[in-house]
Formats: structure tokens, sequence, C-alpha cells
């Protein structure tokens, strides 16, 4: 159902439409697949949300099948938008070996909450405004709401929306990368962890994760002194690093000019056919158990914090507060004792 109402600017000089559009997920997800950019914006907030609509919405997308995942990760600063700015241009232009080009492209920004208000800047799609008249993509900006994984909860459902309008690349660009934010890994296909000369302490950084996330490395300002002791830094690493049957490639990028995107997307599409290659049955399920650990876990939060259990819940806090208790016996006796 679409309702509009109008409202007059202070001088009564023009009219502003407001429209809405509402509806049942089902109903929604059919406008979304003919098109219908609003309905899709409804369809992703209803996944952001809670209750019967987010679940009815995850019910009718997860059916439908997963689109080609890529997530970007690295530091605030690195030039991941506007690196994503570019692949965006490419991934339309130019094929994979082994799948034709991509016709439609799907970005979705997750930007970090403030710890204090719970806000978002949702700032990064201003750096993507080249494409924001383009009808074969899609600029989505989600807030972590606090998560520490670098991901919003309500990430891998919208990339399964998505995939269900018919988004054949969704590119997933993250907050940075640190101790707890790796998490990307768990919804993409590829990963690729953008970093910078001067990137700072590589035993830092490799306590992190950053070997065991990344599928392809980035060197952004690449134009820059230390880009050469950067890449020598990331071969160290690997060569310590237990062998396996991918080497993250290290390519050079200098995202504000263009410089080497198109060595990237061949860096993307190898590991592509590489996945292709090895099945990739491993990777779906440790999404598909990331995606169920990450249900269980809000669901359980839920149980014990919501209706019967919300006394005691705050009494247990209570205790916890006091020193009479700690976390391990407060959670044991809100989950098997109550």
């Amino acid at each position: 159902m679409l309702t509009s109402r109008g409202c007059r600017d202070p001088h009564h000089v023009r009219r502003l439409e407001v429209t809405v559009i509402t509806g049942t997920p089902e109903q929604l997800l059919e406008r979304a697949r003919d098109g219908s950019r609003a309905a899709l914006a409804r369809l992703i907030t209803y996944v952001e949300g809670a209750g019967d609509r987010h679940q009815e919405t995850a019910s009718l997308v997860y059916s439908s099948h997963a689109p080609y995942v890529v997530g970007l990760t690295g530091a605030p600063g690195a030039g991941k938008s506007t690196l994503t700015d570019r692949l965006i241009t490419v991934a339309l232009r130019e094929s994979f070996a082994r799948r034709p080009v991509f016709t439609h492209v799907a970005v979705v920004c997750v930007d970090p909450s403030s710890p204090f208000t719970g806000g978002a800047l949702l700032g990064d799609r201003y750096r993507m405004q080249g494409h924001a008249t383009d009808e074969r993509v899609y600029i989505r900006s989600l807030a972590t709401r606090g998560h520490l994984g670098g991901l919003s909860m309500a990430v891998p459902d919208a990339v399964r929306v998505l995939g269900a309008v018919g988004f054949e690349l969704v590119i997933v660009e993250t907050v940075g990368v640190g101790q707890m934010e790796v998490d990307v890994a768990s919804t993409a296909d590829t990963t690729v962890v953008v970093l910078t000369p001067g990137w700072g302490d590589a035993v830092q950084a490799e306590k992190a994760g950053i070997l065991e996330v990344a599928d392809v490395f980035v060197i952004n300002k690449a134009d820059r002194a230390g880009a050469t002791q950067t890449r020598r830094d990331l071969e160290r690493m690997m060569d310590m690093g237990p062998a396996g049957p991918w080497r993250p490639p290290i390519v050079d990028t200098v995202a504000s000019d263009g410089t080497g995107v198109d060595e990237l997307w061949s860096a993307l599409g190898r590991h592509h056919d590489f996945l292709l290659e090895e099945g990739g049955d491993e990777r779906r399920r440790r999404r598909a158990a990331h995606e169920l650990d990450r249900v269980l876990s809000a669901l359980l939060s839920e149980r014990v914090r919501t209706g019967e259990s919300a006394q005691r819940y705050e009494e247990q806090l209570d205790e916890l507060v006091a020193g009479r208790t700690d976390p391990y016996r407060a959670a044991r006796a809100l989950l098997f004792e109550g």
C-alpha cells in the first residue's frame, strides 16, 4: 500500500512529496524484484529490526540463491569507500573467467555506532555518488549497533535480501580490522583486507587475525613512501605461516585515481574461480554455522531478558553488581535454573 503526504516549506514555494511503502514481506519482495527500490529499502529495514517482520523476511530470502559476497575491511582512513566506488565501475564492465559480467551490484556499508548514543554517521555513501543514479547499483548503510565483530547482526540477512531481489554481487564494507573485528570473513566469499603504507606493527596485525581473514591483500595509497616495506612485511608473515591451497595475492592500488583496481578485480576473479574449483562446501558450512550461532545467541539473550525472565535477569544483575556471584554462575542460573 502506497501512501503520500505533502508539506510546504516555510515560504510555501514548493511542495515536497514523501512516499512511504508498506506491505507484507512477500508483497514487498515481489515489488522489489520488479524494481522497486522503496520496497527493497523496506525489506532491509525489516531485517534491521526484530519481531515477526524480520523472521518472515528471513524465511523468504534464505530459500533464494545467495549472491557472491566480497568483504572489504581495513582500518579507518585506508580508502575502502573510494576503492569500493572504483570496484563497482569495474564489476559492471569486466567479467570473471567463469561467469559473465555482473549486471547488478549492491554495496552494504557498515558504519560504527556511537557507544554512547547508539547513533551512526552512515556517511560512506557520500564517496559513491557517481553511482547514485545508476539503476544497476544499490547502496545501503547499516550501523554496527555495538556488535564487536564489526558487522551489524542484520548484515547477513540484508545480504540475503539483496540476493533474493536479484543482485549478483554484494560488496560489504566494514569498520576497521582488530582483535574482534574479523567477522566479515564469516559473511564474505572473498575477503579483502585493505592496508596502507606505514600500517603499523606486523606482529600486532598477525595477532589480530589478518592472515586468517584475508583472501586478498590490498596496499592502498601505494604511491606513498613505505609501500615496499608493507609488501615485504606481508610476504614475510605469509612465509612464516602454514602453507595452504590459496596464498593471498598482494595488490597495490591508488584508489583516488583508479590505479591497480583492474588488477584487484583480476585477483578477485582468481579467488572466485578457486572457490568454484574447491567446491566451497566447507566455507558454506562455516557461514551457515555462523548464521545459526548468531541467531541462537540473539534468541537466548531475548529469552532471558524479556517476559517472565526479565525480573530474574535484573536479580542476577543485582547479585553481580554486589559481588555475590560471577557472570558464569549468573548466566547458568538464567539458562538452566529458570
